[in-house]
């Protein structure tokens, strides 16, 4: 009998989605401007309490944009998180700068400081001090906030945060999203909330944020009645109909994140007897994940020989997705001749980790489905 696919993290919708949408076909607001849009970015002001949002069509946008407003040029050099997804490090080489990557420290599994301070040290006795910081939130766990920040004061070098995996986390009861000079997320499909595709850029003032609107609409300079652009520009902005989801989605995002800590107890719960697995989880009572996708880590001196791999594939029998760890991007072939400062975190994390389905409408059958391959992989109770 066929089983209906069980995904790594599906959209969860409140209802009213849809009536933010409907109010934009009903004002003819079907464009780059209009009340979601504005509203939607206010939302997200007073959820994080601390800064300006600009919403984008793509955290990745925002990314790029961020680089930019921290003036990262051709040649410019930038310190960037390896275990990461791509887009944290695409956008460095649309600018013609230079990834240079950093391992991760197995607390939070976010950048190293031993490892950036080493970089940073390095690059500066090359005559190289790096443009940016670019710390990321991964699985929505906080990077390690104060002591990235005491380098980037120490050496004045500014941090952007990829919170695209963030929203809904906190450390110290700050939100993510606050704690970069500039800050990103994202919405894409999968997230803790989507607008189908977009993200925002976090700006501390009223005038980064005015910059990152004007970049994202082309450059249009003001004051003339044509089309005058005296800078590059890009089109970037989201529209009023996928802001309207957003408004809809930061409805349900309190319960969505309950019921994403519902998701990670059942995980910790489900291995706590199982030797071998360990379930990513905050270090200390000052993080606050939103447990965007629960983590696994598997030894296998201690599992038999069973490997992140086997579990893969026997989830995958069943028509139930998992995904390897990011790959770190030392080890990718686009980015595997830049400099990269650390140990081999990175590589193991990936090697040994698994992400589980995690979204937040996961029934009490899914859950049943992945209990019993998991169990029945490792033999548990037979």
């Amino acid at each position: 009998m066929h089983k209906n696919k069980i995904w790594l993290s599906s959209p969860y919708l409140g209802g009213n989605e849809l009536k933010y949408v409907q109010g934009a076909f009903d004002t003819n607001w079907i464009a780059s401007v209009g009340d979601n849009i504005d509203r939607f970015e206010g939302d997200l002001e007073a959820y994080l309490g601390d800064g300006y949002a600009t919403v984008l069509n793509s955290g990745t946008a925002a990314i790029h944009l961020g680089l930019i407003l921290l003036g990262v040029q051709p040649g410019d050099e930038v310190l960037c998180q390896s275990l990461t997804f791509a887009a944290s490090a695409n956008p460095i080489l649309y600018l013609g700068a230079t990834p240079i990557f950093i391992d991760s420290e197995i607390q939070t599994w976010n950048i190293c400081p031993v490892a950036l301070e080493e970089a940073i040290i390095d690059r500066i006795a090359k005559g190289k001090r790096p443009k940016v910081i670019i710390a990321v939130d991964l699985y929505g766990m906080p990077y390690q906030v104060e002591a990235v920040r005491k380098l980037a004061n120490q050496y004045a070098i500014p941090i952007l945060e990829d919170s695209a995996e963030a929203l809904g986390s906190s450390y110290k009861g700050k939100k993510c999203g606050t704690f970069g000079d500039i800050s990103v997320l994202s919405f894409n499909n999968n997230k803790i909330i989507t607008t189908s595709g977009g993200g925002a850029i976090i700006t501390k003032k009223m005038s980064l944020k005015e910059k990152a609107f004007f970049l994202a609409t082309q450059s249009q300079d003001k004051g003339v009645s044509h089309y005058q652009h005296s800078e590059i520009g890009y089109n970037y902005k989201m529209n009023n109909i996928s802001a309207g989801i957003g408004r809809g989605q930061m409805e349900v995002l309190d319960i969505n994140l309950g019921l994403r800590k519902k998701v990670h107890q059942f995980y910790l719960n489900l291995f706590k007897n199982i030797a071998g697995v360990t379930v990513f989880n905050v270090p200390t009572d000052d993080y606050c994940s939103n447990h965007w996708l629960t983590t696994i880590l598997i030894e296998t001196s201690l599992t038999k020989g069973i490997s992140r791999e086997d579990l893969r594939l026997a989830l995958l029998e069943e028509n139930i997705e998992s995904r390897p760890v990011m790959k770190p991007m030392h080890l990718q072939p686009i980015f595997k001749k830049y400099s990269f400062y650390g140990g081999d975190n990175a590589g193991k994390l990936f090697e040994n980790g698994l992400c589980l389905p995690s979204g937040s409408n996961l029934s009490k059958e899914e859950r049943d489905r992945i209990e019993t391959v998991i169990l029945n992989l490792f033999k548990v109770g037979l």
